[in-house]
């Protein structure tokens, strides 16, 4: 079993068995047929995963992790906000005229004046690991305030702090909201990656990704899905090696090879609430 899998196991059924159900408030998603996409959640969960030891990726069904990182570097370093740019598809459904509007990548791309001169977010963090490794102000956001009514959708994963000790990279990724069946590994996934490829570029070691989940929910039309799901044969997690790079601009998804990735078959449609 990887750690991905008893991770993902032990906060969904806590969920399942302790969560709070919405089924009596209002609530802004819908499923397709217009019905609300009620929960049942956890407040305040906190995950942690030592990329050190083994990279977090679920067995108990397949995560697409080529399709993650090619979302991942769409934001960080397309730093982009126009679907078309997307070699997937997943964000369709929220686009307008092909764009999420300032969300996630744009914000990321947005200049701001420092004493060392101008840098976008992503710059800036490059520019401290390099240059300023003690800092504790290495902090990534997304959750613009003054920009959030021209966001398709506010961001979900919106916060990413990054630190070093001695020479490992340990992250903490702020989520305020997460659908553990369609997204959760997916999320963790590319957030280990990340740190692994700022380590990489940077000279350092890739240590902890500690994920900590605002408002953790399983949909009403996902409880069974869930619950099949994590009674489900795991499988040991695979070897994930990242191709050695100093231009954090030169990774692609291909720069990553995942070796002996087994996972159980899991061809259950997933409904999606928007």
């Amino acid at each position: 079993m990887s750690i991905a899998d008893k991770i993902f196991i032990t906060n969904c059924a806590d969920i399942l068995e302790n969560g709070f159900s919405d089924s009596g408030l209002q609530v802004r998603p819908r499923w397709e047929d217009g019905t609300p996409a009620h929960t049942i959640k956890k407040f305040g969960i906190v995950n942690r995963y030592n990329i050190s030891e083994e990279f977090p990726i679920m067995t108990l069904r397949r995560t697409y992790f080529k399709t993650a990182l090619d979302e991942l570097l769409w934001i960080w370093q397309k730093k982009s906000a126009d679907v078309a740019d997307l070699s997937s598809h997943i964000w369709d459904q929220w686009a307008v005229d092909g764009s999420i509007g300032k969300a996630y990548g744009y914000q990321l791309g947005v200049k701001h004046i420092y004493p060392e001169g101008e840098f976008d977010q992503v710059d800036r963090i490059l520019y401290d690991l390099r240059h300023n490794p003690a800092s504790r102000r290495i902090i990534s956001n997304m959750y613009v305030h003054a920009d959030l009514h021209d966001m398709r959708l506010y961001p979900c994963a919106y916060s990413l702090t990054l630190n070093v000790s001695g020479d490992v990279l340990n992250g903490i990724l702020n989520q305020r909201s997460q659908d553990m069946l369609t997204a959760n590994n997916w999320n963790v996934c590319q957030y280990a990656a990340l740190i692994m490829m700022f380590a990489r570029v940077s000279g350092l070691k890739a240590g902890e990704l500690v994920h900590v989940i605002a408002d953790a929910h399983i949909y009403d039309r996902h409880i069974p899905i869930v619950e099949r799901l994590i009674e489900g044969k795991p499988y040991p997690a695979p070897t994930v090696t990242l191709t050695p790079e100093d231009d954090f601009y030169r990774f692609t998804p291909a720069s990553f090879k995942l070796k002996d990735y087994k996972y159980n078959s899991f061809d259950i449609k997933i409904p999606v609430a928007v």
